[in-house]
């Protein structure tokens, strides 16, 4: 079961954040973004490799949680694999905007065959994803949307990458500049252990909550809510062999590569399932 830990400014400062613009304030469009949503979720658009995967990202509790609505205009930072776009691209199709950012196609062999492999998702079935769009960002633009134009910024799993290659600063100003004042920020990430100082190039691939709270925040965010809706209490956080050595990647991170698991790992992460995961909600302030 799974347990929802709320702010004690949860009830106040969500009603206020989500009245007016928000259709999820509004019975009408709560309904009708429920139904789009489970439907995107259900859909047979989606892999059974994908669709296995939501007993551990809970795509529905997260998302009505980050309070997602059709009519947003919706930015979703470093979307590789589209995961989240088969299901949050559906939901605004025709009534509000998705942008998927990817790095610059340019910058590396890498991200032009991610940056393709997501517009060509896109492009297959427009029917299905209506006018959503991918853009690059780089070194050099960081502004991949108009400032101040998206209801809601989403970020899956990314704060460690932007730790580890000392982007973080920029990134979190950059979702604040995209989202509209009161629009919102949400993060899923690997939870560290409290008890372990945070590596600031987070290595393991874990990263503390506090201490992204603290980064958002000195961005200009402030905290809303927190969730327990991505919580697994049987990740060990075992910071030699890194958060990738569990499901989906069942790898070792290491300099010579990413290789596979041993045996005993593998019988021992695949028990364990996708790691522990913290879920903030955050607001860009209307004053």
């Amino acid at each position: 079961m799974k347990f929802i830990r709320q702010s004690l400014v949860f009830g106040i400062a969500l009603a206020t954040a989500f009245s007016g613009s928000v259709a999820l304030a509004d019975s009408h469009g709560r309904d009708s973004t429920d139904a789009r949503l489970r439907t995107a979720i259900t859909g047979e658009h989606r892999s059974s490799e994908k669709r296995a995967r939501d007993a551990y990202r809970n795509p529905y509790e997260t998302l009505t949680f980050f309070g997602l609505s059709e009519d947003m205009t919706v930015l979703e930072i470093n979307a590789t694999g589209g995961w989240y776009t088969e299901i949050i691209a559906p939901v605004v199709a025709g009534t509000g905007k998705y942008f998927a950012t990817m790095w610059d196609p340019g910058t590396s062999e890498w991200a032009r065959g991610a940056f393709n492999e997501l517009a060509e998702l896109i492009d297959a079935d427009r029917e299905l994803y209506g006018d959503a769009e991918v853009v690059a960002i780089s070194g050099d633009n960081f502004r991949p949307i108009e400032p101040g134009s998206a209801d809601l910024v989403l970020t899956f799993r990314n704060i460690h990458n932007w730790m580890t290659s000392g982007s973080i600063h920029e990134m979190l100003e950059m979702m604040y500049v995209s989202a509209k004042p009161g629009g919102h920020l949400g993060i899923v990430e690997h939870r560290g252990n409290p008890l372990i100082r945070q590596d600031p190039e987070a290595v393991s691939g874990y990263v503390n909550e506090g201490y992204t709270i603290r980064l958002a925040e000195e961005a200009g965010w402030q905290l809303v809510a927190t969730s327990d809706i991505n919580n697994n209490p049987m990740d060990d956080k075992d910071y030699e062999k890194r958060v990738w050595r569990l499901p989906p990647t069942l790898r070792y991170l290491a300099f010579e590569g990413w290789p596979e698991v041993d045996e005993a790992q593998r019988i021992k992460s695949l028990a364990i399932g996708e790691s522990d995961r913290f879920t903030l909600l955050f607001v860009k302030p209307t004053g």
